[in-house]
Order: structure tokens, then C-alpha cells, then sequence
């Protein structure tokens, strides 16, 4: 599907490594961008063999490049992201914020160490801001026709809107980034760019490669769908077309401020033992494995 005439600008992929460009999410944002014509810079934290293939796939580094750098530091943000990107490919037209940590096991918030919290909220939390900061800072001396295009999305979570028992911090962290952050970037970014944009997406539970094998557990399964009317979850595609139509000036032109929820009209996190029991029997009865795979096609 064609979302639009074909992208003459770069796209700009923020990522981490264990939820960005070089993972489910934001391998398929890259690709998705890439097909529409965009020429983009994929950073990533240490691992950078997925793409590869991307870089194989399209053309080489005249049309995608890895970049690795550590977010939480400004300097590498300036130096090793912004820097390099713009050497290769032009300003920066539009940014899409899809780093995350989010520590496992899980913790209740009175055996959380304080040094989780700190890493979870300036991994994702501070890293946005220096990122986001330099792009601002960047388009206050840019040409027209890259402030017309400016826009960021941001990748958030349902953790951020319904809360996340035993992830308090990274609940915190993307209801930061979804609400408080978005809903003030963008008042300020119009300030540089008249025309600029700032939007974020919440998905749920998402069939990504870590995601998949857990999900085949029917226990799993039912939590992911327990509260959601469409009873399956999404795709790393269904995330990278809102992404993408909601980065386009000319389709999302006039949509600013805004949280996009792709998470099958989910209404909360299922906590109740008694309800988990009986939906987990009524899938059970169905033969259990065949339900989580097939929803997941």
C-alpha cells in the first residue's frame, strides 16, 4: 500500500536496542519509512546485525545508516547522532523517539532499588529530552522547507495510560513521555517551526520476536487480549503505518498534541485472579496453543 507520494526527506529513527531500530518495532519503522522513499538514520545501542539487512536491501549508505550511540549523553546525541546524520543525509525533518528500557523481573515498587528507577526514567525519559532538545535546537536555523516538514512521534505504551504492576518505572516513564512531554513539545515547537508537529503512539502488546514465544503460553495470551474487544494483538507493521501516516505533513497535516492508541480498543489491565482464571479455562477448552497463533497471523 501506498501511504502517500513517494518521501523526499530523511527520517530521522531514534532507537535502542532492545526495543529499536535493530528490534521488532523499530526495524519495521525503518522499513516502512525506507519504502516510502525516505532516507533514513537508524541508531542503535549495541547490536546492529538486523540492519543489515536494510542496508543490503536498499541500497547501501546512500539511503540508510546505522549510528550508535549513548542517548542519555549530549555530547554523543550532537557528535555521533545529529552530527552524522546531517553530514550524510540533509537537516533532520522528522524525528521518531522509539528507545526503551524496561528491566525485568518484575518489582513491586517496595523492592524496586532506586538505581532501577533512575536508569528506567533516564533511559527513557532524558534520553527523549536531549534528543528532542537538539532536533528543536537544530530547526530554529532551518530551511523552510524542513520546518514545513517537522514533526516527531513518539513510541509510548499502554503502560503508560493503564499503569504496569511490577513496572512502575517504566510506566512512569511513558506516561511522562506520552502526556506531559508531548502535550508541551508541542506548544514549543511551533515557536521555531510554524508548522511543526509533535505525536505519540501507545501500543499494547505487540508480536515482536521477543514477544511471540510468551505469548504461545495461553496464561500469556489471555492477559495480552483479556480487556481488548478485538482479541489479538498487534504487528510491528500496524505500528510503523501510524507511525508513518502520522509523521506526513500531507496526510496528519493538522494533527498535533495527540495519542494514538493501537492496542485493539483495549480498556485497561486485566488484575483480577478470578476473572483471569475463568478466561484462562475458556481458552484452555479451545485447545490451547491454536487460539494464540492463530490471532497472531
Amino acid at each position: 500500500m501506498s501511504l502517500e507520494k513517494k518521501y523526499t526527506d530523511p527520517a530521522f529513527l531514534i532507537c535502542r536496542q532492545n526495543s529499536g531500530a535493530s528490534g521488532g518495532i523499530g526495524l519495521e519503522i525503518s522499513r516502512l519509512f525506507l519504502e516510502q522513499g525516505a532516507k533514513v538514520s537508524a541508531h542503535y545501542n549495541s547490536n546492529h546485525s538486523p540492519l543489515q539487512s536494510l542496508v543490503s536491501e536498499y541500497g547501501g549508505s546512500n539511503r540508510i545508516q546505522t549510528i550508535q550511540a549513548n542517548l542519555t549523553q549530549e555530547s554523543e546525541v550532537i557528535e555521533n547522532v545529529f552530527n552524522k546524520s546531517t553530514s550524510s543525509f540533509g537537516e533532520v525533518h522528522i524525528l521518531v523517539l522509539n528507545h526503551a528500557a524496561i528491566p525485568l523481573p518484575d518489582e513491586p515498587i517496595w523492592e524496586m532499588p532506586l538505581e532501577r528507577w533512575k536508569n528506567t526514567i533516564d533511559t527513557n525519559v532524558t534520553a527523549s529530552f536531549i534528543v528532542a532538545k537538539e532536533y528543536v535546537r537544530r530547526l530554529q536555523n532551518a530551511p523552510p522547507t524542513v520546518k514545513d516538514n517537522a514533526s516527531v512521534v513518539i513510541i509510548g505504551s499502554t503502560a503508560g495510560k493503564y499503569g504496569e504492576a511490577g513496572h512502575a518505572d517504566y510506566a512512569a516513564s511513558k506516561s511522562a513521555l506520552m502526556f506531559g512531554f508531548t502535550l508541551s513539545l508541542k506548544n514549543e515547537i511551533v515557536k521555531v517551526a510554524p508548522k511543526g508537529r509533535v505525536n505519540s503512539i501507545g501500543p499494547g502488546w505487540v508480536k515482536t520476536p521477543k514477544v511471540e514465544e510468551k505469548l504461545n503460553n495461553p496464561r500469556s495470551f489471555y492477559r495480552a487480549v483479556a480487556t481488548t474487544p478485538l482479541k489479538k494483538v498487534a504487528t510491528p507493521h500496524d505500528i510503523a503505518t501510524q507511525t508513518v501516516i502520522l509523521a506526513s505533513q500531507k496526510v496528519s497535516g493538522h494533527i498535533t498534541g495527540q495519542v494514538l492508541m493501537i492496542e485493539g480498543g483495549m480498556e485497561g489491565k486485566n488484575s483480577n485472579s478470578s476473572a483471569l482464571r475463568d478466561g484462562l479455562v475458556d481458552i484452555l477448552s479451545r485447545e490451547a496453543p491454536q487460539p494464540a497463533r492463530g490471532y497472531l497471523t
